[in-house]
Formats: structure tokens, sequence, C-alpha cells
């Protein structure tokens, strides 16, 4: 009989062997299964322990299966807490994520616990922090952010006073709100704006703004310029900061001001409503009011004379004349159109201002008034009788006689004398002008005269076969109207036809004349058989105004030449509808 011998899994005991001699590494490289390289690491961490190497062993322990109870304990019965961190960090980096995510947030829990303390302990004896260590620390943190409880943590570092990496824990979760108050509370307001400028919410801002406005006002306001662009704040929100500025105390930025001297507030509304356009009137009250109370008077005066201004100009007023700023005053009452007082006003600061609102009314009545007061006040406040002469080449509107009302009784007339002659020769041209006009009036008048007398003299010739234009019947069967046209109708007709074009007004009275002369008409036949001429007489008359009057409605120009032919051009020519449809297809 004959044996074929097959040799398979040959080296399946030669990790034993290598573990027997020491060779771990090659033990290891042997395995075949978990549980193999499980023992190989438990036998090698044993090793390191018993040899006091606690963080090569700790390195092993945390890859192996030990008991965790176990190996906790052994490194903190012996105090060695730089391996006990080396064992969790092991520990830890085996721990799935999703599955076993309380048992990481209770590592990384005590890891963080042993950090502080080795943290404070180095500090404590060197006096200084281990800048390595915290940033081996500050890494922990955020590689781990997802397995640590923020409260837990949160209460863990502010326990231990560790407040830089309180705050880099506050920004990693995105609590701004505690960084920035911390960083107020150490009045690193620096530090508090640029975590600031490093979130989106609004809310932020209006709460911390007026803090940091009392402090850091130049800063503050510069963070509201960027964020401005962005329209991410509503500058009404932060008025109430902006009324804890002081501009008269030290502030920590104060070095950081190319200007001396110059009003941040006032800096950032006005950029608001010149460069962002902002229309809301509470900012430009608030605008103007910080221009009064600080006595920015040329910045006042030019924001009121600004054509894209939205200010309540009644608070503006009571504000201005309040704090006695009687030159923004006449700038509102003319903004108000109110010129009368505005002049008033400008009287008492500056006469040239006063000629300005004088000359803005298109009421030439209300100019003309403004500059005699102007006048007034010049004669007899300042005694200037020159410069009161001077105005009448200035002010069209004003003449001579205006003006010497207002002179004193015993003026040389030398001051004006050529003012006087000037105007003398103002009124002969004036009256030889008139003249002339009178002349053209009364020839005119002269010319209508004639034409009156001719038009009563005029008449026209009827055939005893011509037509009304409008019934085509013979015109000499009934009264009739002929106009200068030669157009003739039947008054009857012509009343109907008009009748169409008046307006209600006109057809009520035009009912009213036609019920009133028929009965004149009938009281003077009645007047006629009782023979009294003297009421006959006066009934006639009547008869004449009434008719006289409806030839003035209806007989004023002839139905086809004049006016009225034009006026109804949009007027169908066939009105009748049963002769509308015989002419359809």
């Amino acid at each position: 009989t004959v044996f074929e011998v097959f040799i398979t899994d040959e080296d399946r005991h030669e990790w034993e062997l290598y573990l027997e001699k020491g060779q771990y590494d090659l033990a290891e490289q042997f395995c075949k299964t978990p549980a193999q390289k499980d023992k190989v690491w438990i036998t090698r961490a044993d090793i390191y322990y018993e040899k006091g190497s606690y963080t090569f062993a700790a390195n092993f322990y945390g890859k192996s299966s030990k008991s965790f109870e176990e190996i906790t304990l052994k490194f903190m019965r012996l105090n060695q807490r730089d391996a006990l961190k080396t064992y969790l960090l092991r520990k830890l980096s085996t721990l799935d994520e999703d599955k076993e995510q309380a048992q990481r947030t209770m590592i990384c829990t005590w890891v963080i616990e042993i950090y502080l303390n080795i943290l404070n302990e180095d500090e404590d004896i060197n006096q200084k922090p281990n800048e390595e260590y915290q940033k081996e620390f500050i890494k922990f943190l955020s590689d781990n952010k997802s397995s640590l409880s923020f409260k837990t943590t949160f209460n863990l570092i502010s326990s231990h006073g560790r407040v830089s990496e309180l705050l880099y824990f506050a920004k990693l979760f995105d609590n701004y709100e505690l960084v920035i108050s911390r960083y107020i509370q150490r009045k690193e307001y620096g530090r508090a704006i640029d975590s600031l400028q490093e979130q989106t919410s609004a809310a932020l801002y209006y709460k911390y703004s007026p803090t940091l406005m009392y402090y850091v006002p130049h800063l503050t306001i510069n963070t509201w310029l960027v964020t401005e662009k962005t329209k991410l704040l509503d500058p009404k929100e932060l008025i109430p900061s902006l009324m804890r500025y002081d501009p008269n105390i030290e502030h920590a930025d104060d070095h950081l001001v190319s200007e001396k001297g110059k009003n941040e507030a006032i800096r950032y509304l006005t950029y608001v409503i010149f460069g962002s356009k902002n229309k809301d009137p509470v900012i430009h009250n608030y605008l103007i009011s910080l221009f009064v109370i600080y006595n920015q008077d040329e910045q006042l005066i030019r924001f009121l004379t600004e054509e894209d201004t939205f200010y309540d100009k009644e608070y503006a007023l009571r504000l201005c004349n309040e704090e006695g700023k009687t030159t923004a005053c006449v700038y509102i009452y003319s903004a108000m159109n109110l010129y009368e007082e505005a002049v008033e006003l400008a009287l008492k600061v500056d006469l040239d201002l006063a000629i300005l609102n004088a000359n803005k009314p298109q009421d030439e009545e209300l100019s003309k008034k403004l500059w005699l007061r102007i006048a007034r006040h010049v004669v007899k406040k300042e005694k200037d009788i020159e410069k009161a002469m001077k105005f009448l080449t200035d002010c069209d509107l004003l003449k001579i006689e205006d003006v010497l009302p207002f002179f004193p009784q015993f003026t040389l007339i030398d001051d004006f004398k050529d003012e006087i002659c000037h105007a003398l020769e103002d009124y002969n041209l004036r009256i030889e002008q008139l003249k002339l006009e009178m002349d053209d009036a009364t020839n005119t008048a002269d010319l209508i005269r004639k034409d009156i007398k001719n038009l009563r003299n005029k008449y026209g010739f009827v055939s005893e076969t011509q037509k009304c234009d409008i019934c085509n019947y013979p015109v000499l069967t009934r009264s009739f109207y002929l106009f200068p046209c030669l157009h003739v109708y039947h008054s009857d007709c012509l009343s109907k036809e008009m009748f169409k074009y008046l307006d209600p007004v006109q057809k009520q009275r035009f009912s009213e004349l036609k019920k009133k002369i028929s009965s004149v008409v009938k009281s003077t036949f009645a007047e006629a058989n009782s023979n009294n001429s003297d009421g006959s007489l006066l009934t006639t008359d009547e008869n004449d105004k009434l008719k006289s009057e409806l030839d003035e409605m209806i007989a004023s120009e002839c139905i086809y030449c004049g006016d009225i032919m034009i006026k109804g051009i949009d007027q169908p020519f066939i009105t009748d509808q049963s002769e509308l449809d015989s002419w359809k297809i």
C-alpha cells in the first residue's frame, strides 16, 4: 500500500512559537484568527505592564478583549493617567459611532477629565500652559464632536476654569452667544466682535451691540457697516445701541480712530441714509436729533437741504426750536412751504437767507409781500436805506412807492433821488403805453359799432320754392331762420335738431322758454280782446326778450356750418333702427 501525504496549514502553530520566543510582531503577523491576535495582544500587554511600560501596555490592552473595568482599575491604582488616557483613546477608536454611542460619550468625558487635570497641573508647576497638550486637547474635541454631550462637557470644562478651551468648545457647537458673553466679561471686546461677525444671527447683534457700542464704538460701527451690505440688520433695531454711545468718554478703541472727534453714531446713520438709501422716518429723525444734541450745525443744515430725506418736519422743527437752532428752523419752515414764517425767522439771523426764501414762492403776491417785509426790516431795524433801495434792482416786483412808506419822515431825498427819477421815467413810459392801448381800444370799439350797424341792415333773399334744409318742405309755409351761409330752416325743425346737442341744464331752460312764450302769446290775445293796449305792450316786450334768449340758444350758429357739425362728427347718419335694418345685406 502506498500513501501520499499532503501538507496543509503547516504554519498554524507558528504564531505560538514566536509568542513563546517573545517575537510579538512576527507572532501577530502569523495569526489567522481574531482570537489568536487577542491572545498575542494580551500577552504582550501583560509583559509591558510587568516591566512598568504602562503606556505600551495600555496601547495593546486597548486592542484586546480584556475586561474594560479590570484594565482601567489597574492603571488607576497605580495613578498612571497617561497610560489610562492612552488605553481610553485606543478603546475609543474600536467603538462604532452609530451602535455604541453611549460608550463613546462616556469614554470621551473621561478622557476630557484627564486632559483637564493634566493641563491644570502643568500650568501650576510651570506657571504657563502646555501649548502642545492644549493643541492635542483641542484636536480631540474637534475629532470627537459627535460623541460629546454639550451640557456635560461644558460644565466639566467650566468647573476646571479653562476659559480658552471652553470658548473653543462653545464655538465648536455654534454657541456664539456664550462665546460673546464670556469675551465681554473678560473685556476682550475685539474678540467678541470677531465672534459676532462669524455668525449670522441678527438677534445676537441686537443683544450685545449696546454693550459693545459703549466700550468699542468704532469697531462696532465698522461691523455694522460690513453687515449693512448683506442687509442682515435693521437699523431701527440698532437705535437702542446707538443711544448707549457717549462721544465724551474714552473708549477702548479710540486709538483706531483716524479722525479724532468724529461721532460714530452719526457716521453710521449717515451711511445708512445716503449709502443704503434708507427711507425710514425713524432713522432720519434720530440723525437730526444727534445733529442737534452734539451741535453739528453744518451737518444739520446740509442734511436739511438734501432732497432725499424723509424726516418728520414737525418733529424736527420742534426739536430745533427747543435747542435754539434758528437757522435750521428757517430751512424746515421753507421745506414746509411756510415762507412767511421762514422769512420772519431768517431776519433774526441772516438777511441773505431771508432773501433766498423770499424768492421761493411761485405766487408773485406772496413773494412781493415777503420782499416788503425784508425791506421794512432793513429800513427800520438796520437803518440801511441804500440796501433797501438796492432791493428795487434785485426784485422786479418792488417799486419805489412800495418802499417809500417805510422811510422816516425826515429822510434826505438825495439817498434815493436816482431811484425816484427812474421810477418816474417808468411811469411816463407806462402812461404812454396805456394811451396807445386806449386809442387801439377806441378804434376797435368804433369798428364793432359799425359792424353792428351793418348787421342790422343786412338781409337775404328766400325764393318761394326754397325748401327747409332739414325737413325738405317749402320754407315759407312756417316761421324760419335764414343764416349768412344761406342755409334756411323751419323754426320747429331747427329747435328739434338743436335740442339733441344741448346739455341737461340747457334742455330744461329750453322747455321753460317754450312754455313761457306760449303763455305770453295767450295772454297777448286775451288782452287784445279786452282792448287793453298798455298791457299788450308790456307782454310784447317780455315776449321779445324770451324769443331773443331762445334764438341765442338754438340759432347762434348754423347747424351745418358751425361748431355743432364738428362736435357731432362721430354721430351716425342714420339713427332709425328700422332704416338701419333695411341696409343689411
